[in-house]
């Protein structure tokens, strides 16, 4: 009997393991079979790119995935696939690159005092679209020690060796010792003149204040024909410094909704990093304590005088606003950004920002994609001593 029982077990053991064989066998032969092309080429940093965007031809259902091209280098992505109605998985190998030059923005010349022991590469600007270091080298003779100028040649790589030079005139001068030639006295922008010049049927005329107006009489004000306005509400001190309020924003708020005009709030931001503008924008909402605004809260950087020493990329940069946006509109708010005509063309991402304020000097602007303009900082309105920044808001419907 026992013979019996382990000769049957023999038999069902060895057709386990036919069966078992069969199907190893079959998968193999299945893998033989599958052909999946992908394409050979680099993909640039940054790019939103999926599996399928490099996918050449297959005859198994690929299952697609977002590829991560956060940064440079060489990385293996593991993917799932079915084939004759098997399940598999295997590696995409892939390379993302950076293949653009850094940018460099400056004048044609710049003028320095005898002895000048600054870096003259922060005498340009220089940005890029990934590294956030970026090699300044200097070429041409100069003499800081004496007066005269030079011809000089800034030449800044990145990581990825992507070059890009900028010639400039380097002119050493003595200290000035004051006098000269006075500026023409300056003429203020009459809000007559600004409702003439820059108001229509699908605008209103607005106005954006801090401490630095003072005591302002939004009556008068509103008397005036002004419809809004947009108040500092905070200020980073410093880069990671503390974050401080408007001293003059809790008086601002209560008269200008008082005198019944339409109100939103700017931070003046010197964020470094996306947690610091997180900070910034949760400092808002707090102090805002579920106050109602009938515009949006306003993120402000422009510390461009000290770009070189914020370490930013640009995709660095736009992520400050973005998650500073994010937290005011998760909050119930409307997010802006603020800021002129050259950098939101050269620095700023602005097509993915659904509520851009414009700040542009101008009688007619050629950058259209605002909800609000800043064409004057030198306004005169009654209620306010002084100069104050003139502003119009798209009107929608």
């Amino acid at each position: 009997m026992k013979k019996k029982i382990i000769i049957l077990s023999s038999v069902i053991l060895g057709l386990i393991l036919v069966i078992f064989l069969s199907i190893l066998l079959i998968n193999k032969q299945n893998e033989k079979e599958i052909s999946i092309i992908w394409k050979d080429e680099a993909i640039k940093v940054y790019e939103n790119k999926e599996l399928k965007d490099y996918l050449v031809s297959s005859n198994a259902i690929i299952k697609n995935k977002k590829i991560n091209t956060s940064e440079v280098g060489k990385y293996e992505e593991e993917y799932e696939y079915t084939y004759k109605g098997k399940k598999y998985k295997n590696i995409f190998s892939y390379q993302v690159i950076d293949d653009v030059a850094p940018k460099i923005f400056g004048s044609g010349s710049k003028t320095v005092n005898v002895n000048y022991n600054g870096n003259l590469c922060d005498l340009i600007m220089i940005a890029d679209n990934y590294d956030r270091d970026l090699e300044c080298v200097i070429e041409g003779d100069y003499d800081l020690t004496k007066v005269g100028s030079y011809k000089i040649k800034f030449v800044v790589t990145d990581d990825s060796l992507n070059t890009a030079n900028h010639n400039l005139v380097l002119k050493v001068v003595n200290p000035s010792s004051g006098g000269g030639s006075s500026n023409s006295p300056k003429t203020n922008l009459t809000i007559t003149e600004a409702k003439e010049k820059y108001l229509n049927n699908n605008l209103e005329l607005g106005i954006d204040v801090s401490k630095w107006q003072g005591d302002v009489d939004y009556n008068l004000v509103k008397a005036e024909g002004i419809n809004f306005v947009m108040l500092r509400m905070g200020i980073r001190s410093g880069i990671g410094k503390e974050i401080n309020m408007d001293t003059y924003y809790l008086k601002n708020i209560k008269k200008a909704k008082d005198a019944g005009l339409k109100v939103g709030v700017y931070f003046y931001s010197k964020a470094s990093n996306i947690l610091e503008a997180i900070e910034e924008a949760e400092w808002i909402i707090n102090n805002l304590n579920g106050e109602k605004l009938d515009l949006p809260i306003v993120f402000d950087w422009e510390n461009w005088s000290s770009w070189n020493s914020f370490h930013l990329n640009f995709y660095d940069l736009n992520a400050l606003a973005q998650n500073f946006i994010k937290v005011v509109e998760e909050a119930g708010y409307k997010g802006m950004l603020y800021s002129s005509k050259f950098y939101l063309e050269n620095f700023w991402f602005d097509k993915e920002y659904s509520q851009i304020w414009l700040a542009h000097y101008t009688n007619a602007t050629s950058y259209e994609n605002y909800d609000m303009w800043q064409f004057s900082n030198i306004g005169s309105v009654k209620g306010i001593n002084g100069d104050v920044d003139f502003d119009v808001l798209k009107i929608k419907d």
